[in-house]
Protein backbone atom coordinates (compact mmCIF):
# COMPACT_ATOMS: atom_id res chain seq x y z
CA UNK A 1 0.00 0.00 0.00
CA UNK A 2 1.23 3.47 -0.83
CA UNK A 3 0.34 5.64 2.15
CA UNK A 4 1.41 8.84 0.35
CA UNK A 5 -1.83 8.59 -1.61
CA UNK A 6 -3.85 9.13 1.57
CA UNK A 7 -5.51 12.47 2.11
CA UNK A 8 -3.51 14.15 4.90
CA UNK A 9 -6.80 14.94 6.63
CA UNK A 10 -7.24 11.17 7.02
CA UNK A 11 -3.87 10.75 8.75
CA UNK A 12 -2.63 11.04 12.27
CA UNK A 13 0.71 12.86 12.14
CA UNK A 14 3.46 11.92 14.57
CA UNK A 15 6.48 14.13 15.30
CA UNK A 16 9.69 12.24 14.52
CA UNK A 17 12.57 14.76 14.43
CA UNK A 18 13.54 18.39 14.27
CA UNK A 19 14.13 19.53 10.71
CA UNK A 20 17.53 20.89 11.81
CA UNK A 21 18.54 17.34 12.82
CA UNK A 22 18.09 16.07 9.25
CA UNK A 23 20.34 18.04 6.87
CA UNK A 24 20.03 17.66 3.12
CA UNK A 25 21.46 14.36 1.89
CA UNK A 26 20.96 12.60 5.23
CA UNK A 27 18.55 9.97 6.55
CA UNK A 28 17.30 8.91 9.95
CA UNK A 29 15.80 5.65 11.12
CA UNK A 30 12.65 5.76 13.25
CA UNK A 31 10.07 3.44 14.75
CA UNK A 32 6.41 4.32 15.25
CA UNK A 33 4.09 1.69 16.73
CA UNK A 34 6.41 -1.13 15.60
CA UNK A 35 6.64 0.30 12.07
CA UNK A 36 10.26 0.78 11.06
CA UNK A 37 10.84 3.70 8.70
CA UNK A 38 13.56 5.73 7.07
CA UNK A 39 13.14 9.48 6.67
CA UNK A 40 15.21 11.23 3.99
CA UNK A 41 16.04 14.84 3.27
CA UNK A 42 16.68 15.04 -0.47
CA UNK A 43 17.56 18.59 -1.52
CA UNK A 44 15.25 20.02 1.13
CA UNK A 45 12.31 17.71 0.45
CA UNK A 46 11.43 15.17 3.15
CA UNK A 47 10.29 11.61 2.37
CA UNK A 48 9.49 8.62 4.56
CA UNK A 49 9.40 4.96 3.51
CA UNK A 50 9.19 1.63 5.26
CA UNK A 51 12.59 0.18 6.17
CA UNK A 52 11.52 -3.01 4.47
CA UNK A 53 12.26 -4.48 1.06
CA UNK A 54 9.14 -6.04 -0.46
CA UNK A 55 11.28 -8.73 -2.10
CA UNK A 56 12.42 -10.53 1.06
CA UNK A 57 11.37 -8.35 4.02
CA UNK A 58 15.00 -7.36 4.63
CA UNK A 59 16.07 -3.89 5.77
CA UNK A 60 16.20 -1.27 3.03
CA UNK A 61 17.29 1.97 4.69
CA UNK A 62 21.05 1.39 4.54
CA UNK A 63 20.90 1.03 0.76
CA UNK A 64 22.62 3.37 -1.67
CA UNK A 65 20.56 6.42 -2.55
CA UNK A 66 20.80 7.75 -6.12
CA UNK A 67 18.52 10.73 -6.67
CA UNK A 68 15.11 9.52 -5.51
CA UNK A 69 15.98 5.81 -5.84
CA UNK A 70 17.18 3.57 -3.04
CA UNK A 71 18.77 0.20 -3.77
CA UNK A 72 18.22 -2.69 -1.40
CA UNK A 73 21.61 -3.61 0.06
CA UNK A 74 20.76 -7.33 -0.05
CA UNK A 75 19.62 -8.06 -3.61
CA UNK A 76 19.67 -4.71 -5.42
CA UNK A 77 15.95 -4.08 -5.93
CA UNK A 78 15.36 -0.36 -6.40
CA UNK A 79 12.50 1.74 -5.02
CA UNK A 80 11.36 5.34 -5.49
CA UNK A 81 11.43 7.01 -2.06
CA UNK A 82 8.75 9.49 -3.19
CA UNK A 83 6.13 6.83 -3.84
CA UNK A 84 7.46 3.49 -2.60
CA UNK A 85 7.11 2.12 -6.13
CA UNK A 86 9.30 -0.90 -6.95
CA UNK A 87 11.46 0.02 -9.93
CA UNK A 88 13.54 -3.10 -10.57
CA UNK A 89 13.55 -6.82 -9.96
CA UNK A 90 13.68 -8.81 -7.82
CA UNK A 91 11.04 -6.63 -6.10
CA UNK A 92 7.59 -6.77 -7.63
CA UNK A 93 5.55 -4.86 -5.06
CA UNK A 94 5.74 -1.30 -3.79
CA UNK A 95 6.66 -0.52 -0.20
CA UNK A 96 4.81 1.88 2.09
CA UNK A 97 5.70 5.53 1.55
CA UNK A 98 4.27 7.76 4.25
CA UNK A 99 3.00 11.34 3.96
CA UNK A 100 5.32 13.87 5.57
CA UNK A 101 4.87 17.46 6.67
CA UNK A 102 7.00 20.00 8.48
CA UNK A 103 5.27 22.00 11.21
CA UNK A 104 7.15 24.70 13.15
CA UNK A 105 10.51 23.09 12.32
CA UNK A 106 9.40 19.56 13.26
CA UNK A 107 9.17 16.67 10.80
CA UNK A 108 5.91 14.74 11.15
CA UNK A 109 5.02 11.44 9.47
CA UNK A 110 1.40 10.60 8.72
CA UNK A 111 -0.14 7.24 9.53
CA UNK A 112 -3.63 6.04 8.62
CA UNK A 113 -6.09 6.70 11.44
Amino acid sequence: MNYRQLDPSECEFVAVAALDDLPSGERIFIEIDELYMVVFNIAGDIYAIADLCSHDDGPLGDGELDGFEIACPRHGARFDVRSGQALTLPALEAIPAYPVRVQAGTIEVGLPK
